[in-house]
This record gives C-alpha cells, sequence and structure tokens, in this order.
C-alpha cells in the first residue's frame, strides 16, 4: 500500500512541479490549458494507478485535482475534468460505473459554487477552504457508499478513517505548494517591477533635470513676445501655440520629477488619517459637480514612515480617477482604510465605467494613459510610491461596474 500511496501522491504533485519548470517561458494566454493537462494528467494517473487500503478497497486520489481545479477555475474550469473523469471511469469499466458517475455529477454541480469567493481569501483561508472542501468529497463518497451497501460495517469506519485521513493530508500539501508557487510568481513580478521604476527613476531624473533649464528660458521668452505690442496677429497665434506647447512639455517633465522624486524631504511617521481626510476635502467640489458621493470610514491604527506630499500626490490621482469615471452618471467613491495583521490597508471603490483586462494589464506602464491628453505618468507614480514603502497595489475592474484599487503597506 505505501509504495502505491507515495506513487499517487507523485501523481498529484506531478502539475506543480512541470507548471513550475514550463509556465513561466510561456506566453500568458497559455496559462489555462496548461493547469487543465497537467491536472487533467494527474487524475487519470492516479485513476489508473490506484492503490488498495487495509480492508480491501481500491482507493486513488482523482478528485484532489478535480476539487483544486473546481475551487481555482469554477464551472468552466473543471468541466472538461468532468468530462475526462467519467469517459476514464468508463474505460476502466467495472460495477461502480454509475455510482462514480453520480458522485462525479455531484460534486460537479455543488463544488464550483465557491469558487469565486475561494479566489477572494488570503492564502491561508484558500488552503483552510481547501482541505474543508476535499473533507467534503470524502464525505459525499462515503454517503453515496453507504447507500450502496445499506449498513455501517467496521471496514467501512476503517475505510471513512483512511480516505479522510489521507484527502485531506494530501489537500493539504498540495494547496500550500499551489499558494508558495502562486506566491513566488508575485515576489518575482513585485522585485523585477521595482527594479524598473529604480532604473526609470534615475533616468526621469537626469533627463527632466537637463531639459528644464532651456524649457524655462523658452518660455520665459516666449511670454515677453507675448505681450509685445508689435506682433502681428499671424506671429500672435504662433508664440501662443508655442506657449501652448512648452507648458504641455513642462507638465510632463513635472510629472517626470514627481515620479523619480526621492522619498525625503517630507518624511513624516503617521496613520495616513491627515492625508486621507485632506485630499477628500481637496476634491469634494469636483465630487459634488459631477454627483459624486464621497464615503470615508478609517478604522487604523498602525503607523508608517512615508514622503506626505507623494502620498497626497498618490491618493490624490486615485481619488480624481474614481470621480472622473463617473462624471457620466454619478455614484459613491468608497475609501476604506483598515488593518489586517501588520499591513496598512487602502481601498479605493468606484461604480465607474470600469476597465476591461487590457487596460488592466497596462496600468502602472510608462506612457499609458486612461485619457487621450493625459501622460501615463500619474499611475507610474502611484505605483512607484506605493513600491518604495515596499507595499503592492491590488486592482479588480469589470466594465459598467467599476473598480477598486487595494493597497497593502506593510508597517
Amino acid at each position: 500500500m505505501i509504495e502505491s500511496f507515495l506513487v499517487n501522491i507523485l501523481f498529484i504533485v506531478l502539475p506543480i512541479l512541470l507548471i513550475n519548470v514550463f509556465f513561466d517561458i510561456t506566453e500568458r494566454r497559455y496559462e489555462k490549458l496548461f493547469f487543465l493537462f497537467f491536472f487533467a494528467l494527474s487524475m487519470i494517473l492516479c485513476m489508473n494507478y490506484p492503490f488498495i487500503i487495509e480492508v480491501g478497497v481500491i482507493y486513488d486520489l482523482r478528485y484532489i485535482p478535480f476539487t483544486i481545479v473546481a475551487l481555482y477555475g469554477g464551472y468552466k474550469g473543471v468541466f472538461p475534468l468532468f468530462v475526462i473523469l467519467n469517459v476514464q471511469r468508463f474505460i476502466i469499466g467495472g460495477e461502480g460505473t454509475l455510482p462514480s458517475f453520480l458522485l462525479a455529477t455531484a460534486i460537479f454541480i455543488l463544488l464550483p459554487l465557491m469558487s469565486r469567493r475561494f479566489n477572494e481569501y488570503h492564502s491561508k483561508k484558500r488552503v483552510i477552504t481547501g482541505v474543508y472542501s476535499a473533507v467534503m468529497v470524502v464525505i459525499i463518497y462515503l454517503l453515496s457508499l453507504y447507500l450502496f451497501l445499506g449498513k455501517l460495517t467496521p471496514e467501512f469506519w476503517t475505510l471513512a478513517f483512511y480516505a479522510l485521513t489521507i484527502q485531506a493530508s494530501v489537500m493539504a500539501i498540495n494547496l500550500i505548494l499551489i499558494e508558495k508557487m502562486i506566491s513566488n510568481k508575485k515576489k518575482r513580478e513585485y522585485i523585477l517591477w521595482a527594479e524598473q521604476l529604480h532604473v526609470m527613476g534615475e533616468l526621469s531624473a537626469s533627463v527632466s533635470h537637463e531639459l528644464r533649464n532651456p524649457l524655462t528660458a523658452t518660455k520665459g521668452f516666449l511670454q515677453l513676445l507675448a505681450v509685445s505690442k508689435t506682433n502681428t496677429d499671424k506671429d500672435q497665434m504662433y508664440i501662443d501655440y508655442s506657449l501652448k506647447e512648452v507648458r504641455q512639455a513642462e507638465k510632463v517633465l513635472n510629472d517626470y520629477l514627481a515620479f523619480s522624486k526621492p522619498q525625503s524631504e517630507h518624511m513624516i511617521y503617521s496613520d495616513l488619517k491627515q492625508e486621507i481626510q485632506n485630499v477628500k476635502d481637496i476634491l469634494l467640489p469636483l465630487a459634488n459637480i459631477h454627483n459624486v458621493e464621497v464615503q470615508l470610514y478609517f478604522s487604523n491604527s498602525l503607523k508608517k514612515e512615508y514622503d506626505q506630499n507623494q502620498m497626497k500626490q498618490c491618493l490624490l490621482f486615485l481619488l480624481n480617477y474614481g470621480i472622473n469615471s463617473m462624471k457620466e452618471k454619478g455614484g459613491i467613491l468608497s475609501i476604506i482604510v483598515s488593518e489586517e495583521g501588520k499591513n496598512i490597508i487602502i481601498r479605493i471603490t468606484d461604480d465607474g465605467i470600469g476597465m476591461i483586462k487590457e487596460e488592466l494589464h497596462h496600468l502602472g506602464k510608462p506612457y499609458y494613459s486612461f485619457t487621450k491628453e493625459g501622460t501615463g505618468l500619474g499611475m507610474l507614480m502611484v505605483y512607484g510610491t506605493i513600491v518604495k514603502l515596499n507595499g503592492n497595489i491590488d486592482v479588480e475592474s469589470k466594465v459598467g461596474e467599476g473598480t477598486t484599487f487595494t493597497i497593502a503597506i506593510p508597517t
């Protein structure tokens, strides 16, 4: 039994090993296909090489990959595995084919119902929920077995003990590996992103300072020319156009300088309450114009050292984006500042137009702007500010339903 059991564990861990080896070098669009293929392979191998429990019952771990895909992928993700499982069971044959189909159908109907909430949980809670789901699957299996046998025998209770213990422990091991893989991937992306921001900050500072002096001189001479009484109408038109473009270039340089500016000039140690309140008060007139109600909920006692001016600019940009996204029909802009463990959590939610997946993917990248007149440096400055605080930003958005920015800042 031990040898077969260990082989089954290898089959269960196999998808994680294969994904770690191949996943990062594949295109993102093939992500779901790789997951489905590897977990389907794991499930088929478990079914073809079961192990025998001491009471003589043939048992396998097919429902562990099935449960994992159901929780992470929902109905759409697990449906191919549901088909593969039943086809493979039909090929194997035997008197348990029909009960197996009914059991798989029951699990297929019930488990994906938890998927949406499951994916919103933090890592530890996902592991706990996954183990509970594995136990629930075993309980459904035991109930179906009891209905088939019609009585409770000592062998049944031995099987129940082994099935519950094995299923829960192997599921816990697999989920811990999956969550660790997800965590490592996020850390790699964060390190790469932080390095990119650092390099861009250095380049932005050097280029902006070199261009600012000649631009200031040019602007000054154009302003002198603009008030000259000898200008013709055509000359004045050219001067006005030139001044407009110089001011636009100046705005871009200021955005670059705001992004590249080191956090040292106005460092304070605070809980963010003053900054949140100030930004809210500044934007209230704009919110009233667009019929937007701003709601602030503050329940944070943790403190962090940060640059006050940059934090204000960061919050100002995010709140301003939320208001502008609702300027057509109005709505509610919700600002929730709380604490989770040792992290300060800022959630900014609007009822605006939302963003498509492509826009979410490009968030924080240079020169990508939501508006035609924007430079894209505003969101880059937001990400840069949070990265300098060793924090992270998570964005959830649906077209027509709104957007939620969740900022986590460790203390």
